[in-house]
């Protein structure tokens, strides 16, 4: 055969390769709103950076004439490339073939690329588009989702795994997206669940619609499964571009340092004004946060979960650094079973990757109630004080104001490696507040006074004098410094400076045992 020949044939095979399940099958893809799995490769890669693997491999399935259903690259569309210049690993499920289904070569593609994402040190990115396991295959199927799951567990904590539900998630598939670091979700087509609507009809007698059960914002705003949601494919694919700006390639690296001509001295003396006087008056702890960061910005991750603490990313000079960060203005930025997880995965993901943390306190406490201690409480707290008491990157803490009881001890106080504790003028550092404090205190001299209401008031204003300041903690060093809020970034970068080469470990174990 002649090479001209030869070369024609393999012309002729990339076409069908590149072509999915064909034409009608792209225009049904297109028609419901959804990228193909090229296109999303394309678009979220650097352009013309996209090398592909595999490009030819098929199944090995003979049952129930799937000999007769064989197309190139098997449903998964695999390879690396770049993003932002930087080396990306990338898998996307073609759904356009059988439906996306996952046979053992499917899972074979995806595994190969996890492999060497491992040993170059670079992170995956995966877009699942899947209508579940390929029934044909029976249990090779089953293994080929086990075989990424261990990938998935091998390389948590080693390298940065990002995955984009992009269309349905079902049953199994769903697991290995819930093992990775961050969950995109894409509005109105995507989908994730154990269980369909339809199962849960005939088992249970429940009605309930795809939507309502496994969208994108049950999962961001209800379950918590998912860390962000997007209208659209490309609206998604360009939100896990810039999550990528913040974020290091490898476990043994750092993220890229960012240009920026924001002076790391400026004052803001609008910070004088933000909290409230009263401590009973709410306020967007996000305002305290941007001010403190290169040019006022703040990428918030899972914003619509757990509202009463914030997480997300941020840059100081030019450095990502994570921020953890209570809410007042939402549940008066208790700590409660969601905000708990949330910040604790959030804190073990940093000082996995080697990002800073960067504190914001204002709590009052753990939320009271039946719902949050039968739901245990106790448990998912005791998540948020592992991850902190476990963290070894820089940790800086802002007392604005609040700070109560055992939930002061858990948001990276000095008491648990906490590097640099700082507080405003207005934080109020105490077992209780002081009216609580006052009614256990003096119940008797308050019961005997001649006037029960002006006693009361009078001890309220005498033990908020003594205790409800930052003084006694800075007084005993649990605070290194009490400061003018117009001077917080200033006082962030002079920390982290400070704290560069911070070296610090844990006792040598096989691993902890984090109260899950």
């Amino acid at each position: 055969m002649e090479i001209k020949e030869l070369l024609d044939r393999l012309e002729q095979k990339n076409r069908d390769a590149t072509e999915g399940g064909g034409a009608d099958k792209i225009i049904k893809q297109h028609e419901a709103g959804k990228l193909t799995a090229r296109e999303r490769i394309y678009m979220l890669l650097d352009k013309g950076s996209f090398v592909e693997i595999d490009r030819f491999k098929a199944h090995r399935c003979t049952d129930f004439g799937m000999e007769e259903q064989k197309y190139p690259g098997d449903g998964v569309v695999t390879g690396y490339g770049l993003i932002h210049g930087k080396q990306t690993f990338v898998f996307a499920q073609d759904f356009t073939v059988l439906g996306g289904s996952l046979s053992l070569a499917h899972s074979e593609k995806i595994c190969k690329v996890m492999k060497m994402a491992m040993k170059v040190g670079a992170p995956v990115i995966g877009m699942s588009d899947s209508g579940g396991a390929r029934i044909q295959e029976g249990v090779n199927s089953l293994a080929g989702y086990a075989d990424i799951f261990l990938q998935n567990v091998m390389a948590s904590g080693v390298v940065p795994q990002i995955t984009a539900i992009m269309g349905p998630s079902a049953g199994g598939a769903v697991y290995s997206p819930a093992l990775t670091d961050w969950i995109f979700m894409v509005e109105k087509t995507s989908h994730m669940f154990i269980t369909g609507p339809e199962v849960i009809k005939s088992v249970t007698g429940e009605v309930v619609g795809k939507e309502e059960l496994g969208g994108a914002m049950a999962h961001n705003s209800v379950s918590g499964v998912a860390h962000f949601a997007a209208p659209d494919d490309k609206t998604c694919l360009e939100k896990i571009r810039e999550l990528m700006t913040f974020l290091p390639q490898n476990n043994m690296e750092e993220a890229s340092i960012m240009a920026t001509d924001d002076d790391p001295m400026r004052i803001d003396e609008n910070l004088r004004n933000i909290v409230p006087a009263d401590p009973n008056q709410p306020y967007d702890i996000r305002d305290v946060i941007c001010s403190s960061m290169d040019n006022n910005y703040f990428f918030e991750v899972q914003e619509h979960y757990g509202k009463n603490i914030v997480v997300g990313f941020a840059r100081v000079e030019g450095k990502s650094v994570g921020i953890i960060a209570n809410q007042p203005a939402v549940m008066a930025g208790c700590l409660d079973i969601n905000a708990s997880i949330k910040g604790a995965r959030f804190v073990r993901f940093c000082d996995a990757f080697n990002i800073p943390l960067i504190i914001y306190e204002d709590v009052p406490g753990f939320l009271p109630g039946t719902n949050q201690e039968h739901g245990g409480i106790i448990k998912h707290g005791a998540k948020l004080i592992y991850a902190f008491c476990e963290a070894t990157v820089p940790r800086i803490t802002i007392i604005t104001r609040k700070a109560y009881g055992g939930a002061y001890c858990v948001m990276s106080s000095k008491h648990i490696r906490g590097d640099i504790n700082l507080a405003y003028p207005t934080a109020e550092i105490a077992v209780m507040g002081a009216a609580g404090a006052v009614n256990i205190i003096f119940r008797n001299e308050i019961k005997n006074a001649e006037d029960p209401a002006a006693e009361r008031k009078n001890l309220i204003d005498d033990y908020r004098e003594k205790f409800a300041n930052p003084y006694k903690a800075a007084e005993l060093g649990y605070i290194d410094a009490v400061i003018d809020p117009a001077e917080t970034r200033p006082k962030i970068v002079e920390a982290l400076r400070m704290l560069k080469n911070k070296r610090d470990t844990n006792p040598p174990k096989k691993h902890g045992n984090i109260p899950l």
